[in-house]
């Protein structure tokens, strides 16, 4: 088709780009092409810069003399290869490895076996007078080698010195990562003691500083002040010398206000007849040992961050000191506050900040007993966390703009028909001084009730009182279960039994049978209860007494209206009579005038003249009987008072016994 005209063939270029995603519709996205600084870089990536044109040489490289390269391979001369996958340095490492375990096993098993090696002597020459020995494997017939065996002695010669290179170089390796990791612990450097401090304190940079936060804002707390510190590297060590174990490559620089140690001091005290000026209490607490392990800026920034919540929980107690209305009001000095929970009594809250410049001066006052409430001032720091709780869950919600919903309690106020007075006391919410003071009054009515109880059973050995302390008990209420009994008898006389509820101001009593009397803070007033209560059990166990003996009882009576007048509580009283009737006894005791028994018997038992003689059962004056019916035999005389203080027995119940088994009739 030479001739004939030309003829156009369109030839469609094939895609050079490669396919990337095929869409829904049909559309190709293709890979964008690269671009020639990275075409550049892809095709030097593929070129070996450091193989030479020998190594390209097949000629050369086949032509060197196996000298040349047994020389090469003592020298330990590695060629680079290109890395074909990326696992390819972990094989050559492993490799290597086991090529130098290898070694060391035929080493040893050269050592160890005897079958491998035999020590030979050679054969004397005539050219030379020396003595050769050679290393011959040890072989089963006695055939002599073809090889000479002074070259054999040279190979197995070089073949040991390199194994034994290989083991130095090894163990020359593992001795200097040793001394690096040993070197590496002893030698903290900046960045991991930082990263450290990091990790368990909030740092910022600001500039060319790191600083630092000791407050507690992130929890909610509201105190002003920033409790800023700043981290600074230690430059004044020569790191070529030898380092001190306690080097610390950071140090911290805490503010001048929080340097040193504080903590709360809280103690109940009498009120001093003159307060006079207070000033700024300094004492001193024996500083905490540091634990060990602990870095030295640790503890540093652990104490100041407690300097910093005791300073918060005085602030706060000092506004609510100011703020709160009381009937005496409360005392703020500088550091110390003063509240009276109890006439005659103070409450004294006060910070005690030591920095440390000034040495420890003696003062009479530590010469003192430790009157430190540790239970008040651990309960401070519980309260500040949940005021600092309170303070971060308070947020105001988001409201609409057509009408604030305003808080929940006044949203329920509707629906429940409060009144203003409800509504107020809903909003109402104690302080953190008012909870205080509250525990601190709970605690000091429990040690006084304990006292009290205490005070009375050394005292008073008959009847025994004993006190049950709870050991679950709440900060504002405590409970204990006090029992009256006669030692010896405790089963029979289980009359007394009180249940005290100690609270803020007051003492619940709750009786056995479900009476409940409260008694105020005073401690007298609980002591003359008790003493009524130890009165009325001689009585009770009396009654109990007689129903066990089989004696009746004629009378019983907790408040007797005749006789003397007690000053504290009434007396009781009992009669009983033996079980023929003949016999009769009255028990009188009171809190104050103590126990009287009075013995009557009938006329007709009584012997000889006068009032209450005659025989034969009737009545008589003078040894007649003037009345004879047998019906007014039973009439009694009159009564005669036991001598109870000659009576032998160790307590008063003991007496009783005695007594009405000596008036029983014998069968």
């Amino acid at each position: 088709m030479s001739g004939g005209p030309a003829v156009r063939v369109s030839i469609e270029s094939s895609c050079e780009k490669q396919v990337q995603e095929v869409s829904l519709d049909g559309v190709e996205t293709y890979v964008p092409p690269l671009s020639m600084s990275q075409s550049l870089a892809r095709l030097a990536q593929r070129i070996d810069f450091n193989q030479s044109d020998e190594s390209n040489d097949e000629e050369a490289s086949s032509s060197e003399t196996p000298w040349k390269q047994e020389q090469e391979e003592e020298e330990g001369v590695v060629r680079f290869q290109p890395s074909l996958w990326p696992w390819d340095s972990v094989r050559t490492a492993l490799r290597g490895a086991l090529t130098e375990m290898c070694v060391l096993h035929d080493v040893l098993a050269v050592v160890k076996e005897k079958k491998y090696m035999a020590l030979d002597p050679v054969s004397q020459d005539n050219s030379s007078t020396k003595k050769y020995m050679a290393l011959d494997p040890v072989s089963q017939d006695n055939s002599s080698t073809k090889v000479p065996q002074v070259l054999q002695l040279v190979s197995k010669k070089r073949a040991l010195a390199q194994a034994g290179g290989v083991l130095l170089r090894g163990a020359d390796r593992l001795s200097r990562s040793v001394c690096e990791t040993a070197d590496r612990g002893r030698q903290r450097d900046f960045n991991s003691e930082l990263l450290r401090l990091r990790s368990q304190w909030k740092l910022r940079k600001i500039g060319d500083k790191i600083l630092g936060d000791l407050s507690y804002r992130s929890s909610g707390s509201l105190f002003p002040h920033h409790g800023t510190f700043e981290v600074i590297k230690n430059t004044d060590i020569d790191l070529d010398k030898k380092i001190p174990d306690d080097y610390c490559p950071l140090s911290v620089h805490i503010p001048s206000d929080l340097q040193g140690s504080a903590y709360i001091k809280v103690s109940i005290q009498r009120t001093a007849p003159d307060i006079g000026d207070l000033g700024t209490v300094n004492l001193f607490r024996r500083q905490p040992k540091s634990r060990a392990g602990a870095q030295q800026w640790h503890v540093q920034l652990e104490a100041a961050q407690n300097v910093l919540l005791c300073k918060e929980i005085l602030s706060q107690l000092s506004r609510e000191a100011v703020q709160l209305k009381s009937q005496i009001p409360h005392i703020v000095v500088k550091n110390h506050i003063i509240s009276q929970p109890f006439p005659g009594l103070q409450l004294s809250i006060s910070l005690c900040h030591s920095t440390g410049d000034k040495k420890k001066q003696r003062s009479p006052a530590e010469n003192k007993p430790d009157d430190h409430l540790y239970v008040l001032e651990h309960n401070l720091h519980q309260l500040i966390r949940e005021f600092h709780k309170q303070s971060l869950t308070s947020l105001a919600v988001p409201q609409p703009a057509s009408g604030p919903l305003g808080p929940k309690r006044v949203r329920v106020a509707g629906p429940l028909a409060l009144d203003k007075t409800s509504i107020a006391a809903l909003h109402s919410s104690e302080g953190l001084l008012d909870k205080i003071i509250k525990q601190a009054k709970h605690i000091f009515l429990r040690s006084r009730t304990a006292r009290t109880i205490d005070s009375l059973a050394s005292r008073i050995e008959d009847p025994q009182i004993q006190a049950h302390w709870s050991n679950i008990n709440d900060v504002y209420e405590s409970s204990v279960k006090v029992l009256i009994t006669s030692h010896g008898y405790e089963q029979i006389c289980k009359s007394i039994q009180l249940q005290l509820n100690i609270g803020v101001e007051q003492i619940r009593v709750v009786h056995r049978d479900g009476r409940v009397i409260t008694l105020s803070h005073q401690e007298q007033e609980l002591q003359d209860f008790l003493l009524s209560q130890m009165s009325q059990h001689q009585v009770h166990a009396v009654q109990q007494l007689a129903k066990v003996m089989g004696w009746h009882v004629l009378s019983f009576s907790n408040h007797v209206g005749l006789g003397a007048i007690e000053n504290i509580g009434n007396a009781s009283a009992v009669t009983v009579t033996s079980p023929n009737g003949e016999h009769a006894i009255s028990v009188r005791n009171g809190p104050e005038q103590g126990c009287r028994v009075l013995v009557q018997r009938v006329r007709g038992a009584c012997v000889g003249g006068g009032v209450g003689g005659g025989v034969g059962g009737g009545v008589g004056v003078g040894g007649a009987e003037v009345v004879q019916d047998q019906r007014w035999a039973q009439l009694r005389g009159g009564h005669r008072e036991v001598n109870w203080s000659r009576m032998e027995g160790r307590n008063f119940i003991y007496k009783m016994e005695l007594l009405m088994a000596a008036l029983t009739p014998c069968p």
